[in-house]
Order: structure tokens, then sequence, then C-alpha cells
């Protein structure tokens, strides 16, 4: 169920109030930007990705379900929106510009670029739920509603992908 801050806030967006979009946005902004950023491997091309999603957020909030939780619809959108963009940009052969540990954990913290580098080798049916998972804190419950998979399906892609990174760790030593 949705947290009652939450359910307030979108019910006043479906009214018009600009004001309660702002606070939603400011809310979820960070934590969108670093997941596009950790799927796209781009920080402009997360940029977009993340705007183009909070637009479809503003132009499609009435048709949200205030019943259920907020993030796994929010982020079932932004991770459309970044296959979307990724899949247009692969067609225009931009440049690759892969993360930097910094993008997502502590800044000027070097420990953690190989398991970057590690988790940005698995492929993204392997890797979103991962990010999702582990550096968002969503339940398998949040992961399949935002992907639209079966919950068994996330569990399965979750333990493949651990150990697939695992694999990649351990071939970094």
């Amino acid at each position: 169920m949705i947290n009652l801050m939450d359910k307030e806030i979108i019910q006043n967006i479906i009214q018009g109030n600009e004001e309660s979009f702002k606070k939603l946005y400011d809310m979820h902004i960070h934590k969108a930007l670093r997941t596009a950023t950790a799927i796209t491997k781009n920080k402009e091309l997360a940029k977009d990705a993340t705007q183009e999603a909070f637009i479809r957020v503003y132009l499609n909030i009435s048709s949200f379900d205030t019943e259920k939780p907020f993030e796994p619809w929010f982020y079932r959108i932004l991770i459309n929106e970044c296959m979307r963009i990724l899949k247009r940009d692969s067609r225009l052969k931009l440049s690759h510009d892969p993360l930097s540990e910094n993008q997502l954990v502590v800044k000027d913290n070097p420990d953690f670029s190989h398991i970057y580098e590690a988790l940005d080798s698995l492929k993204d049916i392997y890797r979103i739920p991962i990010i999702l998972k582990y550096l968002n804190g969503f339940s398998e419950k949040e992961i399949a509603q935002a992907l639209d998979l079966n919950i068994n399906t996330v569990k399965s892609r979750l333990f493949q992908g651990r150990q697939k990174l695992k694999k990649a760790l351990e071939s970094k030593n």
C-alpha cells in the first residue's frame, strides 16, 4: 500500500497542484538519476531518461492507482524511458560514457570501481533487478511490479545475476 504522504502528494498533483509535483520530484530525483545512470551507463542519457520519466508521470498521474505503492510504478516508467533512449541512441552510435565509481557510491572511493565494472558487464535482465534491489532497496515484489514480471522470475534473475556478478568479480582477482 502507498504511504500516506505519497498518497496525499499524488492526490494534490491530480487536482493540479504544481507545488506538490515539485515536492514529489525533489523526493525522487536523486535516486532516479542514480538508477538511470546505472542502467544507461551514461550521465547525459540518464538525465534525459529521468526528465522524460517525470514528464510521463506528470501527464499520466491521473491513471495511477493511489492504493498501490508509487515507486514501482515510477521505476517502471523510468526503466522504460532508459531502454527507449538506449535503443534510440544505439542507432546513433553515441560514445559510451562508462560509470565512474563516484556516481553511485561515496565520492572518491576507488575500492568499489571493480564492483561497478562487474555490474556493467551483466546483461540488462540481470543488471536492472540487481540495481533495483541493492542500490534502491526495492523488495522482490516491488521489482516484479516495476519490471512487470512474475516474482519468481525476479528471484531467478537476482540469483543468476548474483552468480554472474560473483564470477565477474572473481575473474578480476
